[in-house]
C-alpha cells in the first residue's frame, strides 16, 4: 500500500485558494490542518482549531451568530500567542488577517448570506416563471431530479413553468449554466423564509 505524503501548510494555504468564499477557506484550511500538519503536542492548537471549525461550519450552515464571528476574534490571537509551533501561529494569523480584511463577509455569513455563493445552506435556485420557456434543457442537465415540471410541446396547452425542488437541489448549478433564456436565479435563503407576525 503506498504511503500518502503529508500535506505541508504552504500546500494547503495554495489550495484553499480556489474557494472565494472566505468561511469556505477557513473550513477547508482547518480540516487540512487537523488532518494533517497539526501536531497536537500544545493545547492550544487542537482545542482553538476545534472550536473555530464548530463556528465557521455553524456560519456557513445559516445558524451561526456575531457570537460566532467573536469566538474566532478571540481564540485566534489567543492560538497565535500560545501555539509553539509556526504551523499553529500561520493557521491562527490566517483568521486574524481575514477578520481585519473582509469583516463584512464574515458579518453576511451570521446574516444568512454567502456573498460568494459558496455555501449552499444559504442559497436557492429559483426558475423565474415569466422567463421560463419550458425548454426542458434544465430538466434533463439536472442530476438530481430537482427540476420539476414537463417539456413544452407543440400545440399543446396548459403547461406550468418549472419548478426546482429545494429538498433535492444540490446546487450544483449546471442548470443556470444550460439556460438560455436566464429564467434561473440565485436567491438568499433568507429572501426565501416568511417573517412571521
Amino acid at each position: 500500500m503506498p504511503e500518502t505524503k503529508e500535506k505541508s501548510l504552504k500546500e494547503i494555504f495554495e489550495e484553499i485558494e480556489q474557494h472565494k468564499c472566505v468561511v469556505q477557506k477557513g473550513i477547508r484550511l482547518l480540516d487540512e490542518f487537523i488532518a494533517g500538519p497539526m501536531c497536537g503536542r500544545c493545547l492550544p492548537c487542537p482545542m482553538g482549531s476545534y472550536e473555530m471549525r464548530l463556528r465557521l461550519q455553524r456560519l456557513a450552515e445559516g445558524g451561526g451568530t456575531e457570537a460566532d464571528i467573536e469566538a474566532v476574534r478571540t481564540i485566534a490571537p489567543k492560538m497565535l500567542e500560545t501555539s509553539m509551533c509556526k504551523k499553529g501561529k500561520d493557521t491562527a494569523r490566517f483568521f486574524m488577517d481575514t477578520l481585519d480584511a473582509v469583516p463584512e463577509e464574515y458579518a453576511a455569513h451570521a446574516d444568512g448570506a454567502c456573498p460568494a455563493r459558496e455555501c449552499k445552506a444559504l442559497f436557492v435556485f429559483r426558475v423565474i416563471p415569466h422567463k421560463c420557456t419550458m425548454c426542458g434543457d434544465c430538466l434533463e442537465v439536472c442530476k438530481d431530479f430537482a427540476i420539476i415540471g414537463e417539456k413544452r410541446l407543440p400545440n399543446r396547452l396548459g403547461y406550468l413553468p418549472f419548478e426546482i425542488a429545494e429538498k433535492r437541489c444540490t446546487r450544483c448549478g449546471e442548470c443556470i449554466k444550460v439556460c438560455r433564456d436566464e429564467a434561473i436565479e440565485i436567491v438568499d435563503i433568507r429572501e426565501t423564509q416568511t417573517v412571521e407576525a
